[in-house]
């Protein structure tokens, strides 16, 4: 069953035409010429132009060049013919835009100078202004007019992975400080989810007044929650973002790791596509997703990355594996299960691009 995708975006005039983009036609649940496929993390990570441009330039000074992350965002279009470009950020650059005191650390990721502790600490968090994010947002109109009849998706973190770096001061195994927040005090964390909600759904406006062509909302540390906690505790932020956007007619995709669990709830934060990662076959995902009454849901992954350092036949086999599992969605954006590893071998990518758009 077709999902239908109404423009009523206030601003139609950034969005480009591009009805027939196999990326957007897939999200809206119909038939595409081909198999679309985008990678995770393909912007970067293991391109050697990549790691040529970014010579001793730090993660968030090239997050806020736009030529830079003009640049970088396009060449996997250029060089593998993907059917999406995902804009180059990270999820705590809207935290940095606003002011909060953030950085990321090679070899370790965001790095939080002061965790959230106290209602004191909530109640300072500032509000993102869209103009805070004007390098981010001109580096979208650049790609505009370089990309083509190629997609481009903005990027943002939900607000329950935000909050696990604020809280925690750092990536976590555990998440105990954040967990125990949840469950110990949850009017504060609520008012904490509230805040990065906002900060999100302004980041993400920003890119969609921009003309950014759909969204992803990566929630990549959701896999830590029971279903129970995530409806409670994560969902209603989720759906505070997803639904805020809501009124651009584009297409929704959300995504998190390990959500094997929540992808029911993850779709009714709002999603219009969720992601899947390599531990769910598309199929079974399909299943769990379906609800009488809706669409047939439309499903986005899951080849495991590790796999990309395999022998070509073993790639071959899972991708045609994988496309055929999820022909039992709605709709099937083929990708990886999580972002490309470094040191994985770009003409590997460039193949699998061809074999989907084959079969």
């Amino acid at each position: 069953m077709a999902r239908l995708l109404v423009m009523t975006t206030s601003s139609p005039s950034a969005r480009r035409a591009l009805t027939d983009a196999p990326f957007l036609v897939a999200a809206r649940g119909e038939k595409p010429a081909h198999v679309p496929v985008w990678f995770m993390r393909q912007a970067g990570r293991s391109l050697p132009e990549y790691r040529r441009l970014r010579e001793g330039v730090p993660m968030l000074s090239a997050c806020f060049d736009p030529e830079m992350l003009a640049e970088i965002t396009i060449q996997p279009v250029r060089r593998h013919g993907v059917d999406a470009a995902i804009l180059f950020s990270d999820i705590v650059v809207p935290l940095h835009a606003a002011g909060v005191d953030i950085d990321i650390v090679a070899g370790t990721g965001p790095v939080v100078a002061n965790p959230i502790r106290s209602r004191a600490d909530v109640e300072a968090l500032p509000e993102l202004d869209p103009e805070q994010v004007r390098p981010v947002t001109d580096g979208v109109r650049l790609l505009l007019e370089q990309l083509g009849g190629t997609p481009l998706i903005g990027f943002a973190g939900a607000p329950f992975t935000l909050a696990s770096y604020l809280i925690e001061g750092g990536p976590s195994k555990h998440h105990a400080r954040t967990k125990a927040l949840m469950h110990g005090d949850p009017e504060l964390w609520h008012a904490l989810a509230g805040a990065l909600a906002r900060i999100t759904l302004s980041f993400l406006r920003a890119q969609l007044d921009a003309g950014v062509d759909a969204v992803q909302l990566f929630d990549s540390w959701a896999g830590a929650l029971s279903a129970r906690d995530y409806r409670e505790f994560v969902l209603p932020h989720s759906a505070t973002v997803l639904e805020g956007v809501a009124d651009y007619g584009v297409p929704r995709v959300h995504f998190g790791v390990g959500t094997a669990e929540l992808l029911p709830d993850m779709r009714d934060a709002g999603a219009d596509v969720v992601g899947v990662d390599w531990r769910l076959p598309l199929d079974e995902a399909a299943r769990r997703l379906a609800v009488p009454g809706r669409p047939d849901p439309v499903v986005q992954g899951n080849l495991d990355p590790a796999l990309l350092a395999a022998p070509w036949p073993v790639i071959e086999a899972e991708v045609r594996r994988i496309v055929t599992e999820g022909r039992a969605a709605g709709g099937h954006i083929f990708n990886l299960g999580h972002g490309v590893l470094p040191d994985t071998d770009p003409g590997v990518l460039t193949r699998v691009v061809e074999l989907v758009h084959s079969l």
